[in-house]
């Protein structure tokens, strides 16, 4: 095989695009022992180089994969005549071995991705480029520095889900297979198809915040489910915030329109969200209440800026530990309720602190582990 033929191969392959006589053709090319040496004569640009590594990658995952079915496979014929003691003992051991990697858990602060079967993959937010691909070989997406992007999936037929999960102190974005944007903030996660199927609505899952810039489809409505709530728009920008940990679920909307309504309700009750507007919705007796906004103020985030109006202590306090991933213990209850202005940039938690002091009179004590005490 030529080098024009086999990144002919490659692309067709990248772009889902190969028939599986035409992907036998290009595996059996990469397995063969002089592969290696082969391409090493070849004269490719940068561009092609990757996509030779990432064809690799793919086959290597591919080949794992197969050789570990293989595997289960020989073990299993194994039980079927061996003692049954010794037959249980045998795939416990294995069963062990086999799993012991999906024990090791990520490092707390990182950011994941979860895959269909279950599988979690780290994503280095200062990698400049990463792709990811499931067991079958199939790309997913690539990453380019604090950007996942996922391509239109032609060869998947059925909804396969992603999982992508933002630790406190990290902000990430993510494009969808429709071409819609969204903006991940702190302690946020996000479960959303790896391509949304002809004829079926786009939803996605949501627990934290997280800003949308929707591609319009007006065949296809796009659903954000937060928790009990559901958002259902056609093209628009809005942001939603649902932590777990907060009893009012909040959405701003920028630029559309919404529609929001509970969890299987969507053909009864809805309440229209028109732009410039803020719906709060009270997880505990599903009531939802409208009021006009500044939108800037709560979009802000998207851009490394905490503002803060008309907002209580309390309320300060905890999206300060979700954007600086840190623990604060508050033991001035007088000051919980007190409502505060304030505006920063991405200053330092200690610069933060400081200015409530001048500006509220805040006490603070700033301990070893970086975690903060509020005093009276």
């Amino acid at each position: 095989m030529t080098k024009d033929e086999f990144l002919k191969l490659a692309k067709k392959h990248e772009e889902g695009e190969c028939t599986e006589r035409e992907k036998n053709i290009l595996f059996s090319f990469c397995d063969k022992a002089q592969f290696k040496d082969l391409i090493n004569t070849w004269s490719v640009t940068e561009e092609e180089q990757i996509k030779i590594d990432l064809l690799q990658r793919i086959r290597y995952t591919i080949k794992t994969h197969e050789s570990k079915k293989k595997k289960q496979a020989y073990y299993l014929n194994i039980k079927s005549f061996a003692a049954v003691f010794i037959g249980f003992m045998v795939v416990s051991y294995l069963y062990l071995q086999e799993n012991k990697d999906l024990k090791i858990t990520p490092p707390k602060n990182a950011i994941t991705l979860e895959l269909e079967d279950g599988s979690i993959q780290v994503i280095d937010e200062h990698k400049k480029t990463n792709t990811f691909v499931n067991q079958q070989g199939h790309i997913l997406g690539t990453q380019k520095g604090k950007r996942l992007v996922y391509k239109k999936q032609n060869t998947i037929t059925n909804l396969i889900y992603n999982t992508l999960t933002v630790p406190y102190g990290k902000r990430f974005e993510i494009e969808l297979s429709d071409g819609t944007t969204a903006f991940l903030n702190a302690g946020t996660s996000i479960k959303y198809p790896v391509k949304f199927i002809n004829g079926l609505d786009r939803q996605v899952f949501i627990t934290g915040e997280a800003y949308f810039k929707v591609a319009k489809d007006s065949m296809h409505p796009f659903i954000v489910n937060a928790d009990k709530l559901n958002v259902k728009v056609l093209g628009t920008e809005f942001n939603v915030q649902a932590y777990p940990e907060d009893t009012v679920s909040e959405i701003v909307l920028v630029e559309g329109s919404v529609a929001l309504y509970e969890d299987a309700k969507q053909s009864t009750k809805k309440t229209i969200l028109k732009p410039g507007y803020q719906a709060r919705f009270n997880r505990l007796n599903n009531n939802i209440k409208t009021k006009t906004v500044k939108t800037d103020i709560y979009t802000s985030w998207i851009y490394g800026e905490l503002v803060f109006r008309n907002m209580s202590f309390e309320n300060i306090l905890k999206k300060l530990e979700r954007y600086y991933n840190i623990d604060i213990e508050n033991k001035n209850s007088s000051l919980s309720k007190t409502i505060l202005n304030a505006s920063f940039g991405n200053e330092p938690i200690d610069v933060i602190l400081e200015s409530l002091k001048e500006n509220y009179g805040l006490n603070y004590s700033i301990l070893e582990n970086n975690n903060i005490i509020i005093t009276n």
